[in-house]
């Protein structure tokens, strides 16, 4: 086997090996992220004892889903909604990625983040769901004497579990129609004064943002209308000098419809609280997590145990000397909270007197990520040092072109990802992993075609024989692939190669998988591409050498 024979069998080994490996960590970077379990999944924090007695006679929660918080504050578009907010306390909430559903309703619930509250990661089919492993605001009212009631999607069904939930009315609908149902169902509950923590999801907000073209199509404000009417019709039942209504969504959208990522919008949520305990006023950001410690406050329940959250006291009417119960309270919770962490993940957590004990976890989750990110830094340094110093060995026109022709791949790739598709680089626009990988397919092929093709008129590899321009195609493949390997290298620093004990930096892990998917479709394009330049070059060379011999 001569040397350029050699060299064409090793290119085309490299160009498989690549594609498998691309497979595999494209598909365990997903299939890992879904399946995702907290360190507290089979230790969960006990639950502590009540507060002290609560602020109101009951709390409505009436979860709006997909509600981004500009359309909530827009009085054009729900003017019921801005009455509360003027008579009651606002604020803006933020939430974290994973920005889908499923991990929002844990969150609000639990009080937790995604990678403590044990929820899904991910949206699952209603056959996935399990119950919350974690202690949340139903369980904690039935231990406090109350009874709870849900009127919602049917995902609640699977996700709450059903014995601390007294009166229920579930639904697969996501429209208009399953609101007036859920409302239809609520109402009388309302009315008879029957459940002291009552949760009414309306979800046609989020189906606009789905399926009506999201928050720049004119039907994303109807739904919103209509929602706010709904919840005119819910508040009409209460008595807001004993009863109290809290408003709020779940994550909102970006402007074609979608979330998942963690895009600003997507991660800003309204809240509005109006009634019996509530302080009135416009109020400073808080953070998702803080809702259920302060439905706690008001209902007068324990804290839930993993929350991560704090109540927001500044909007509470609370009575002389609650505060420093509260805060007592509070402290207790994080104090068992970062035990259960310590033992379930087998990390040191030293919370001494006066120290906040949320602190010291994030302190412990940090000093354990960067311990594993150094070496996998060094490793991906050194790979890049390789390639950097074989290039500049290896340095002429030929690489120059090459070089030139791999970053018009990933001009037009991202040119017809971004632009002409209007994609994000993030989930929010993922509608189904299908529909993803299609995409990446296609214009991964695309960019790449239109690419080699300028390859192949700036180095003339069509006037080359026939293994000159393979080889020549499969290096420029192998070389794009290079480049377009950089976010997966960025990812697996930050990230690991796959999910584990902790959920991935969001945008670094997308770009990674987005990048495996890219290196998948190049190296078997490639291949085909360099069985075409072959093809190519064997039939300029009979044309040639049917000239010389004519």
């Amino acid at each position: 086997m001569t040397r350029k024979s050699l060299l064409l069998l090793l290119s085309i080994v490299a160009s498989l090996a690549i594609a498998v490996v691309a497979y595999f960590w494209a598909t365990g970077m997903m299939d890992s992220l879904y399946a995702y379990r907290s360190p507290l999944a089979k230790q969960p924090p006990a639950p502590g004892a009540p507060l002290a007695d609560g602020l109101t006679r009951r709390v409505v929660f009436v979860l709006i889903d997909g509600l981004r918080a500009d359309t909530a504050a827009d009085p054009q578009v729900m003017p019921f909604l801005n009455e509360l907010r003027a008579q009651g306390a606002s604020a803006t909430v933020h939430s974290e990625t994973p920005s889908y559903s499923a991990p929002g309703y844990t969150v609000l619930f639990t009080g937790a983040w995604p990678e403590f509250s044990d929820g899904p990661p991910m949206n699952l089919a209603y056959e996935e769901y399990t119950p919350w492993t974690q202690d949340h605001l139903f369980a904690a009212a039935k231990r406090a004497g109350l009874t709870t009631a849900i009127a919602g999607f049917d995902w609640f069904e699977k996700m709450v579990p059903q014995d601390t939930v007294d009166g229920a009315y579930y639904t697969a609908g996501e429209d208009d129609a399953a609101d007036r149902a859920i409302v239809a169902a609520a109402l009388p509950w309302l009315r008879d004064d029957a459940h002291g923590l009552t949760l009414v999801h309306l979800l046609q907000v989020d189906y606009a943002g789905h399926h009506q073209g999201g928050p720049q199509d004119p039907r994303w404000n109807e739904a919103a209308r209509r929602a706010d009417e709904l919840l005119r019709e819910l508040v009409a039942t209460l008595d807001l000098t004993q009863d109290t209504v809290l408003v709020t969504s779940d994550h909102g959208h970006i402007e074609r419809g979608g979330h998942g990522g963690q895009e600003p919008v997507v991660l800003a949520e309204p809240l509005v609280m109006a009634g019996a305990g509530v302080k009135p006023g416009a109020y400073s950001d808080g953070q998702q997590v803080d809702i259920a410690p302060t439905l706690a406050a008001l209902l007068g329940t324990a804290i839930p145990a993993a929350a991560q959250g704090q109540v927001l006291t500044d909007m509470l009417d609370l009575p002389a000397g609650a505060l420093a119960g509260v805060q007592s309270a509070t402290q207790m919770q994080r104090q068992g909270l970062a035990a259960a962490y310590s033992a379930a993940s087998g990390q040191e957590i030293v919370v001494k007197a006066g120290d906040d004990p949320a602190a010291a976890i994030a302190a412990a989750r940090a000093a354990r990520a960067m311990g594993q990110r150094l070496p996998r830094l060094l490793l991906a340094a050194a790979l890049v040092g390789l390639l950097a110093f074989v290039a500049w060995r290896r340095r002429s026109r030929t690489l120059a072109w090459m070089t030139a022709a791999a970053l018009v791949y990933a001009l037009i790739f991202n040119l017809k990802y971004a632009l002409l598709d209007g994609r994000t680089y993030s989930l929010s626009s993922v509608a189904s992993a299908d529909d993803l990988i299609a995409a990446v397919a296609i214009n991964a092929a695309l960019a790449l075609v239109l690419a080699w093709l300028a390859l192949l008129a700036g180095l003339r590899l069509y006037r080359q024989p026939a293994a000159v321009a393979a080889q020549g195609t499969l290096t420029w493949s192998l070389l794009t692939m290079a480049l377009v390997g950089l976010p997966a290298l960025l990812s697996f620093v930050v990230n690991g190669v796959q999910v584990s004990w902790t959920l991935p930096e969001p945008a670094t892990y997308f770009l990674g998988f987005l990048a495996a998917l890219q290196l998948l479709i190049i190296a078997v394009v490639g291949l085909l591409l360099a069985g075409i330049a072959a093809l190519i070059g064997a039939a300029g060379s009979r044309s040639r050498s049917a000239l010389v011999g004519g």
